[in-house]
């Protein structure tokens, strides 16, 4: 097994356990935090496909484009989250089951 191998092996395994944690867990910071290591794994498989033609950089440069993705929808994900924790005083989706505020 070659070093590529090796990446890919870890990225399926880190996109896994978060599709796993986005699927089980019933916060919703826990369910960012899935989609967080499901972007790195595909940044993790870019940089990997990328070992192979070295004299290309578009690997890398879409790898730059997935964190700042991931950082913007970081940012916006948890200022909803608070927004709808000061509402609802829960941060489980499920009881948030409208977006008006409560009277």
């Amino acid at each position: 097994m070659n070093a590529s191998q090796s990446i890919l092996l870890l990225a399926a395994l880190l996109f896994s356990i978060g599709l796993m944690i986005v699927f089980i867990k019933r916060n919703a910071i826990m369910i960012l935090l899935g989609i967080e290591l499901m972007f790195n794994s595909a940044n993790l498989n870019l940089i990997a496909f990328n070992q192979s033609q070295p004299f290309l950089v578009d690997g890398q440069i879409f790898a730059i484009f997935i964190i700042i993705v991931a950082v913007c929808e970081a940012a916006v994900g948890i200022a909803i989250i608070l927004r709808a924790y000061h509402y609802y005083h829960s941060a489980i989706p499920d009881h948030v089951s409208e977006l008006k505020e409560k009277n």
